[in-house]
Protein backbone atom coordinates (compact mmCIF):
# COMPACT_ATOMS: atom_id res chain seq x y z
CA UNK A 1 0.00 0.00 0.00
CA UNK A 2 1.42 3.38 -1.03
CA UNK A 3 2.33 5.80 1.77
CA UNK A 4 0.20 8.96 1.74
CA UNK A 5 2.26 12.10 1.25
CA UNK A 6 1.76 15.85 1.56
CA UNK A 7 3.23 18.84 -0.25
CA UNK A 8 4.80 21.55 1.89
CA UNK A 9 4.70 24.75 -0.16
CA UNK A 10 6.79 27.73 0.95
CA UNK A 11 6.00 31.20 -0.39
CA UNK A 12 8.40 34.00 0.46
CA UNK A 13 6.75 37.42 0.14
CA UNK A 14 6.41 40.83 1.77
CA UNK A 15 4.36 40.58 5.02
CA UNK A 16 1.24 42.40 3.83
CA UNK A 17 0.64 39.75 1.15
CA UNK A 18 0.76 36.72 3.45
CA UNK A 19 -2.97 36.72 4.15
CA UNK A 20 -3.73 37.15 0.44
CA UNK A 21 -1.70 34.05 -0.40
CA UNK A 22 -3.44 32.11 2.40
CA UNK A 23 -6.84 33.00 0.93
CA UNK A 24 -5.79 32.20 -2.65
CA UNK A 25 -4.20 28.87 -1.74
CA UNK A 26 -7.25 27.83 0.28
CA UNK A 27 -9.29 28.24 -2.92
CA UNK A 28 -7.17 25.59 -4.68
CA UNK A 29 -7.29 23.00 -1.91
CA UNK A 30 -4.54 23.88 0.59
CA UNK A 31 -5.96 23.33 4.06
CA UNK A 32 -3.20 24.02 6.58
CA UNK A 33 -1.10 27.16 6.84
CA UNK A 34 1.73 28.43 8.97
CA UNK A 35 2.83 32.03 9.07
CA UNK A 36 6.53 32.83 8.81
CA UNK A 37 8.34 36.13 9.21
CA UNK A 38 9.04 36.22 5.49
CA UNK A 39 5.92 34.56 4.10
CA UNK A 40 3.72 31.49 4.44
CA UNK A 41 3.98 27.70 4.48
CA UNK A 42 0.98 25.80 3.14
CA UNK A 43 0.15 22.10 3.04
CA UNK A 44 -1.94 19.89 0.75
CA UNK A 45 -2.27 16.16 0.01
CA UNK A 46 0.12 15.32 -2.83
CA UNK A 47 -2.59 13.99 -5.14
CA UNK A 48 -4.42 17.35 -4.95
CA UNK A 49 -1.35 19.48 -5.64
CA UNK A 50 -1.36 21.44 -8.91
CA UNK A 51 1.88 23.32 -9.41
CA UNK A 52 0.47 25.19 -12.40
CA UNK A 53 -2.28 26.69 -10.22
CA UNK A 54 0.27 27.69 -7.58
CA UNK A 55 2.53 29.25 -10.21
CA UNK A 56 -0.39 31.26 -11.59
CA UNK A 57 -1.24 32.65 -8.11
CA UNK A 58 2.37 33.56 -7.34
CA UNK A 59 2.77 35.19 -10.75
CA UNK A 60 -0.37 37.26 -10.20
CA UNK A 61 1.11 38.95 -7.12
CA UNK A 62 4.80 38.64 -7.98
CA UNK A 63 5.48 42.31 -8.78
CA UNK A 64 3.97 43.96 -5.68
CA UNK A 65 4.86 41.17 -3.22
CA UNK A 66 8.27 40.04 -4.52
CA UNK A 67 6.92 36.48 -4.16
CA UNK A 68 8.91 33.29 -4.78
CA UNK A 69 7.89 29.71 -4.06
CA UNK A 70 9.37 26.27 -3.48
CA UNK A 71 7.90 22.96 -2.36
CA UNK A 72 8.80 19.53 -1.07
CA UNK A 73 7.02 16.25 -0.36
CA UNK A 74 6.50 15.00 3.20
CA UNK A 75 5.37 11.49 4.18
CA UNK A 76 2.24 11.26 6.32
CA UNK A 77 4.11 9.58 9.17
CA UNK A 78 6.26 12.71 9.47
CA UNK A 79 3.35 15.12 9.18
CA UNK A 80 2.47 15.67 12.85
CA UNK A 81 6.12 15.74 13.86
CA UNK A 82 6.87 18.36 11.19
CA UNK A 83 3.85 20.49 12.11
CA UNK A 84 4.40 20.35 15.87
CA UNK A 85 8.10 21.06 15.49
CA UNK A 86 7.38 24.29 13.62
CA UNK A 87 4.34 25.56 15.52
CA UNK A 88 5.22 27.28 18.79
CA UNK A 89 3.01 28.75 21.53
CA UNK A 90 2.73 32.54 21.67
CA UNK A 91 3.06 34.49 24.91
CA UNK A 92 1.45 37.93 25.05
CA UNK A 93 2.53 40.50 27.65
CA UNK A 94 3.52 37.70 30.04
CA UNK A 95 -0.16 37.07 30.84
CA UNK A 96 -1.72 35.25 27.89
CA UNK A 97 -0.53 32.10 26.15
CA UNK A 98 -1.96 30.88 22.85
CA UNK A 99 -1.08 27.23 22.35
CA UNK A 100 -2.06 24.30 20.18
CA UNK A 101 -3.79 21.16 21.44
CA UNK A 102 -0.49 19.27 21.34
CA UNK A 103 1.30 21.67 23.73
CA UNK A 104 1.34 21.10 27.47
CA UNK A 105 -0.68 23.64 29.53
CA UNK A 106 1.10 26.24 31.66
CA UNK A 107 -1.23 27.27 34.50
CA UNK A 108 1.08 30.11 35.57
CA UNK A 109 -0.42 32.27 32.79
CA UNK A 110 -3.51 34.31 33.65
CA UNK A 111 -5.14 33.26 30.37
CA UNK A 112 -4.47 30.27 28.18
CA UNK A 113 -6.15 29.97 24.79
CA UNK A 114 -6.11 26.55 23.12
CA UNK A 115 -6.58 26.26 19.37
CA UNK A 116 -6.46 23.83 16.49
CA UNK A 117 -3.77 25.67 14.49
CA UNK A 118 -5.29 24.96 11.09
CA UNK A 119 -4.48 28.35 9.65
CA UNK A 120 -1.85 30.99 10.25
CA UNK A 121 -3.67 34.25 10.81
CA UNK A 122 -5.28 34.74 14.18
CA UNK A 123 -3.04 32.26 15.96
CA UNK A 124 -1.19 35.07 17.72
CA UNK A 125 1.95 34.75 15.61
CA UNK A 126 1.06 37.76 13.52
CA UNK A 127 1.73 41.16 15.13
CA UNK A 128 -1.85 42.34 14.54
CA UNK A 129 -3.35 39.52 16.62
CA UNK A 130 -0.69 39.98 19.28
CA UNK A 131 -1.50 43.69 19.46
CA UNK A 132 -5.24 43.08 19.74
CA UNK A 133 -4.80 40.52 22.51
CA UNK A 134 -2.58 42.92 24.47
CA UNK A 135 -5.13 45.73 24.09
CA UNK A 136 -7.97 43.48 25.20
CA UNK A 137 -6.14 42.50 28.38
CA UNK A 138 -5.73 46.16 29.34
CA UNK A 139 -9.48 46.75 29.36
CA UNK A 140 -12.68 45.74 31.13
CA UNK A 141 -14.82 43.10 29.39
CA UNK A 142 -16.77 42.00 32.47
CA UNK A 143 -20.44 41.54 31.59
CA UNK A 144 -19.95 43.03 28.10
CA UNK A 145 -21.50 42.01 24.79
CA UNK A 146 -18.84 41.50 22.10
CA UNK A 147 -18.78 40.85 18.37
CA UNK A 148 -15.60 39.71 16.62
CA UNK A 149 -15.83 40.68 12.93
CA UNK A 150 -13.53 38.70 10.63
CA UNK A 151 -12.86 36.30 13.49
CA UNK A 152 -10.51 33.89 11.69
CA UNK A 153 -9.48 31.40 14.38
CA UNK A 154 -11.75 33.11 16.94
CA UNK A 155 -8.83 33.92 19.27
CA UNK A 156 -9.95 37.51 19.94
CA UNK A 157 -13.48 36.38 20.79
CA UNK A 158 -12.07 33.70 23.08
CA UNK A 159 -9.96 36.33 24.85
CA UNK A 160 -13.06 38.50 25.36
CA UNK A 161 -14.87 35.51 26.90
CA UNK A 162 -11.95 34.77 29.24
CA UNK A 163 -11.96 38.44 30.29
CA UNK A 164 -15.58 38.15 31.41
CA UNK A 165 -17.72 39.01 28.38
CA UNK A 166 -21.17 37.46 28.81
CA UNK A 167 -22.27 37.56 25.17
CA UNK A 168 -19.83 36.76 22.37
CA UNK A 169 -20.64 36.60 18.67
CA UNK A 170 -18.45 36.21 15.58
CA UNK A 171 -18.48 36.66 11.80
CA UNK A 172 -16.22 35.78 8.89
CA UNK A 173 -16.57 35.62 5.11
CA UNK A 174 -14.61 32.37 4.81
CA UNK A 175 -16.21 28.98 5.51
CA UNK A 176 -12.81 27.62 6.57
CA UNK A 177 -12.55 30.32 9.25
CA UNK A 178 -16.13 29.69 10.40
CA UNK A 179 -15.37 26.01 10.89
CA UNK A 180 -12.07 26.66 12.64
CA UNK A 181 -13.47 29.30 14.99
CA UNK A 182 -16.37 27.04 16.04
CA UNK A 183 -13.90 24.23 16.81
CA UNK A 184 -11.74 26.61 18.82
CA UNK A 185 -14.70 28.02 20.76
CA UNK A 186 -15.61 24.52 21.90
CA UNK A 187 -11.98 23.79 22.83
CA UNK A 188 -12.17 26.79 25.16
CA UNK A 189 -15.53 25.77 26.64
CA UNK A 190 -17.56 28.33 24.69
CA UNK A 191 -20.75 26.72 23.46
CA UNK A 192 -23.65 28.00 21.35
CA UNK A 193 -21.66 31.02 20.17
CA UNK A 194 -23.51 32.65 17.24
CA UNK A 195 -21.14 32.53 14.24
CA UNK A 196 -22.24 34.13 10.97
CA UNK A 197 -20.78 33.81 7.48
CA UNK A 198 -20.74 36.91 5.28
CA UNK A 199 -19.82 40.58 5.30
CA UNK A 200 -21.06 42.60 8.25
CA UNK A 201 -23.78 44.45 6.31
CA UNK A 202 -25.34 41.21 5.05
CA UNK A 203 -25.37 38.88 8.07
CA UNK A 204 -28.28 38.72 10.49
CA UNK A 205 -26.88 39.36 13.96
CA UNK A 206 -28.60 38.50 17.24
CA UNK A 207 -28.37 42.09 18.54
CA UNK A 208 -28.62 45.61 17.19
CA UNK A 209 -25.86 46.96 19.45
CA UNK A 210 -22.79 45.64 21.26
CA UNK A 211 -20.56 47.03 23.99
CA UNK A 212 -17.43 46.03 22.07
CA UNK A 213 -16.62 45.48 18.39
CA UNK A 214 -13.38 43.70 17.43
CA UNK A 215 -12.11 43.82 13.83
CA UNK A 216 -8.67 42.59 12.75
CA UNK A 217 -8.97 42.59 8.96
CA UNK A 218 -7.06 44.96 6.63
CA UNK A 219 -6.99 48.69 5.97
CA UNK A 220 -9.19 48.72 2.85
CA UNK A 221 -11.95 46.61 4.40
CA UNK A 222 -11.83 48.59 7.64
CA UNK A 223 -12.23 51.92 5.83
CA UNK A 224 -15.33 50.58 4.08
CA UNK A 225 -16.84 48.95 7.18
CA UNK A 226 -16.11 51.50 9.94
CA UNK A 227 -19.60 53.07 9.45
CA UNK A 228 -21.12 49.62 10.10
CA UNK A 229 -18.99 49.10 13.21
CA UNK A 230 -20.04 52.52 14.52
CA UNK A 231 -23.72 51.66 14.00
CA UNK A 232 -23.27 48.56 16.19
CA UNK A 233 -22.01 50.64 19.12
CA UNK A 234 -23.99 52.85 21.47
CA UNK A 235 -22.39 55.90 23.09
CA UNK A 236 -19.47 54.73 25.21
CA UNK A 237 -19.02 51.57 23.15
CA UNK A 238 -15.49 50.50 22.26
CA UNK A 239 -14.02 49.55 18.88
CA UNK A 240 -10.73 47.66 18.56
CA UNK A 241 -9.12 47.69 15.10
CA UNK A 242 -6.03 46.11 13.57
CA UNK A 243 -4.73 44.76 10.27
CA UNK A 244 -2.84 47.85 9.08
CA UNK A 245 0.52 49.56 9.42
CA UNK A 246 1.54 52.34 11.79
CA UNK A 247 1.68 54.67 8.77
CA UNK A 248 -2.05 54.01 8.17
CA UNK A 249 -3.23 55.16 11.61
CA UNK A 250 -4.05 58.69 10.47
CA UNK A 251 -6.30 57.41 7.65
CA UNK A 252 -8.13 55.06 10.01
CA UNK A 253 -8.44 57.71 12.70
CA UNK A 254 -9.79 60.28 10.24
CA UNK A 255 -12.46 57.89 8.95
CA UNK A 256 -13.44 56.81 12.46
CA UNK A 257 -13.82 60.43 13.63
CA UNK A 258 -16.52 60.95 10.99
CA UNK A 259 -18.64 58.45 12.96
CA UNK A 260 -17.92 59.81 16.46
CA UNK A 261 -15.21 57.25 17.13
CA UNK A 262 -12.20 58.76 18.86
CA UNK A 263 -8.78 57.24 19.49
CA UNK A 264 -7.97 56.24 23.06
CA UNK A 265 -4.82 54.20 22.54
CA UNK A 266 -2.61 52.70 19.85
CA UNK A 267 -0.07 49.90 20.12
CA UNK A 268 2.65 49.10 17.59
CA UNK A 269 4.56 45.87 16.96
CA UNK A 270 6.82 45.26 13.95
CA UNK A 271 5.30 48.33 12.24
CA UNK A 272 1.78 46.88 12.57
CA UNK A 273 -0.78 48.86 14.57
CA UNK A 274 -3.87 48.22 16.69
CA UNK A 275 -6.23 50.92 17.93
CA UNK A 276 -8.77 51.29 20.71
CA UNK A 277 -11.48 53.84 19.88
CA UNK A 278 -14.51 54.92 21.90
CA UNK A 279 -17.81 56.16 20.50
CA UNK A 280 -18.76 59.54 21.94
Amino acid sequence: MQQMTFIQLTIACTPEFSDIFVAELAEIGFDTFEEKEDGVEAYIASELFQEEAVREIVQRYKAPSDAKYSYREIEKENWNEEWEKNYHPIEVAGRCRVRATFHEPKPEFDYEIVIFPKMSFGTGHHATTYNMLSLEMENDFEGKSVIDIGAGTGVLAIMAHKLGATHVEATDVDDWCIENSIDNFELNEMYDVPVHQGVIDEVKLTRKCYDVVLANINKNVLLVEIPSYASLLESGGVLYLSGFYEADISDIEEKAAQYDLHLDKSVIRDNWAALKLTKS
